[in-house]
């Protein structure tokens, strides 16, 4: 099947600008969430005076109920004179004591807000230990959402877990913390002291397991990589320990695969060939994105009977393991662990790329099942009219993590963008520079924009406005004829958030079914505006369209699509055009001669059977390319005047 590029003639001004997987959004916040209305203002700025450098949670738990107790020591520096400390603990855990390097000392309780005084000034160390203890909120109990710590046990196979999940705001419900996004810690120690019957699993390398004699083990993991607040994860229950170790291309390293699943006969025999998946998932995800990032550690899950997963670093927790859940969290080590959201208004950067990974793991892994995979992610969009991708109401649990807006449309805006840089090379290369250029640290959606411009050349203002900030998707229309051998088309476009976005303007391929015995043949149009009219000359014996979007590239809908006997797109200037251009021998067996009818600055770009861009050069009045290395088949020669920018397009056959 040959995919063609062609270039609009725009005929109108143009205007201004329920699926087996679950998903990790089914277990994060759904109710309204207010920061602010745990901390003032005031709290917050004086919070954002210090960066944390080190954790260790020295915690006791067990399986039977989210009761904790603890001793929580954080390290951090100040960044201007701080005369309080302050960081946040549900109030409903009391606080035994703090000391502030090693001495107790007092302090005040407003709220979930701990201020301790301190008269500290710049750039000076300091240290926080606070011992605690009580029964974080259940989940849905408090006006904030609730379940930073969980208890319950499996419907499916009975194991009882005690499990953690804090985003976005919920980290202080089960351990006193500071909750900004900005502010990464360097690393982290976690100690659990659980049953003996039980295990704990938590971020990291389990360095040591030590039991302690009276039915008591404790657990201790060390976490060496920045880390967000809301990625620090604890789940104890009743294991087995299923791990396996997986190379990652392109290094001699192999990874730990380290699974906590629920020690039960027919869990582990029932799941074990999807959990064997995780191998071959993080191999392609390795090359499309970079070697695993936390590769001298280990990446496992623990299981915690919630309907999806959350991608807690370097162990995620997760109920099942379907292969698009699986691809999701593990997805996210790149795409949200690695590199962070700086707000939750760019959670897209988080959860649109990790859903993405879904597509990507299917198309690498089961190949032909990605597409009718990216058509549910667009019914699904469609079932509203509009809708930004960038989350306005950012304390808002249920806007953050929208399924049909930050996933859906996140995973769906991504494959557009793909389709419109037209070049997986450039698409790849751009996502390994942004994940190398904000490792260990944050960025918003505008960062992944810039990067993408930078290396691909391409500019996607337009793109980014329509599909990331604007709302809404189009429905296509095509009324087309055959004149003299040549096709004839208009394409217009109907929008669902007129008042938001008035039209896209991304690329857009139409599969056309030819007649006496021609192959069917798929084109790929610059849509510039609301209608669009094209001239594409040698394309005959057109019998209909037979797919707008086929492997759906774009959310979109299909309106009229007919043969209009009446339309003949007036391009005299163009026809004028190509009679001046030699363009032979057409067709080829292999050299083909151009020469234009004046000495000016012209590119030549040479488009194959799969839209993808052959060759590309610069000359003045003739030039030559050889296609005899090529298969049979039709290519677009697009010749582009450097000045004007006017364009000629024909197809030549070899």
């Amino acid at each position: 099947m040959k995919i063609i590029l062609v270039w609009a003639f725009t005929m109108l001004s143009f205007a201004s600008l329920a699926q087996k997987e679950e998903s990790c959004q089914h277990v994060k916040g759904s109710s309204p969430a207010t920061k602010s209305a745990r901390l003032t203002r005031q709290q917050i700025l004086k919070a954002e005076r210090y960066n944390v450098h080190y954790y260790n949670l020295d915690l006791e738990l067990s399986n039977l109920s989210t009761q904790i107790s603890g001793t929580v020591a954080m390290h951090a520096a100040t960044l201007q004179p701080v005369d309080s400390i302050v960081f946040e603990l549900f109030e409903s855990l009391a606080i035994t004591e703090i000391s502030l390097n090693d001495s107790v000392v007092s302090f005040v309780r407003r709220g979930s807000a701990v201020l301790v005084p301190a008269n500290l000034g710049a750039n000076q160390q300091f240290r926080l230990t606070t011992v605690y203890n009580g029964t974080p909120p259940a989940s849905g109990s408090t006006p904030f959402g609730g379940g930073g710590m969980s208890n319950a046990s499996s419907p499916t196979w009975g194991n009882r877990i005690t499990w953690s999940l804090s985003q976005p705001f919920s980290a202080y419900e089960w351990w006193p913390c500071k909750q900004s996004l900005k502010d990464k810690i360097d690393s982290v120690d976690i100690n659990i002291t659980t049953p003996s019957i039980c295990k704990a699993g938590a971020n990291g390398l389990l360095i040591e397991t030590l039991d302690l004699g009276n039915g008591q083990t404790r657990y201790s993991w060390k976490h060496r990589h920045p880390i967000s607040y809301y990625l620090i994860s604890v789940a104890v229950g009743q294991y087995v320990d299923y791990s396996f170790k997986t190379s990652i291309p392109g290094t001699l390293d192999s990874v730990l695969v380290q699974n906590y699943v629920y020690d039960n006969p027919q869990t582990l025999e029932y799941w074990r060939s999807d959990i064997d998946l995780t191998g071959p998932m993080m191999q392609t995800f390795s090359q499309l994105f970079g070697p695993y990032p936390f590769r001298n550690e280990k990446y496992g899950h623990s299981m915690a009977p919630l309907g999806g997963g959350m991608e807690h670093q370097t162990m995620t927790t997760q109920g099942t393991f379907g292969r698009g859940l699986t691809a999701h969290e593990l997805g996210h080590q790149w795409f949200g662990d690695l590199v962070t959201c700086k707000a939750w208004s760019d959670i897209w950067v988080n959860e649109g790329f990790a859903s993405y990974c879904e597509y990507l793991m299917l198309e690498n892994l089961f190949p032909g099942e990605e597409v009718s995979q990216m058509a549910g992610v667009h019914n699904s969009i469609m079932q509203q009219p509009s809708g930004a991708v960038w989350v306005l109401d950012s304390v808002n649990t249920s806007r953050i993590f929208s399924g049909r807006l930050t996933y859906n449309k996140g995973s769906a805006i991504i494959h557009t963008l793909r389709h419109i840089i037209n070049n997986d090379s450039l698409f790849f290369l751009s996502l390994r520079t942004y994940l190398s250029r904000y490792a260990n640290g944050t960025a918003i959606g505008v960062d992944m924009k810039s990067v993408l411009e930078e290396v691909t050349g391409v500019n996607l203002n337009a793109a980014f406005e329509q599909w990331y900030f604007g709302e809404g998707f189009p429905t296509y229309s095509a009324r087309w004829n055959n004149v003299n051998g040549n096709l004839h088309l208009r394409i217009s476009q109907t929008v669902s958030a007129a008042s938001v976005t008035p039209f896209f303007t991304n690329p857009l391929e139409i599969t056309f079914t030819r007649s006496g015995g021609q192959p069917d043949t798929t084109i790929r149009f610059s849509v510039t505006a609301s209608s669009n009219t094209y001239i594409i000359y040698g394309l005959d014996n057109v019998a209909s369209v037979g797919a707008v979007d086929p492997t759906n590239w774009i959310v979109n809908r299909v309106g009229n699509t007919s043969r209009d006997a009446s339309l003949v797109v007036l391009g005299n200037e163009l026809s004028t055009e190509f009679e001046d251009v030699l363009i032979y021998p057409n067709p080829t067996a292999g050299i083909v001669s151009i020469k234009m009818p004046d000495n000016q600055d012209y590119t030549l770009n040479v488009i194959g059977v799969d839209g993808k861009l052959l060759t590309k050069n610069d000359f003045t009045l003739q030039s030559q390319i050889d296609l005899s290395h090529q298969p049979s088949g039709q290519y677009l020669l697009m010749i582009e005047n450097k000045k004007t920018g006017l364009r000629r397009m024909k197809l030549v056959s070899r």
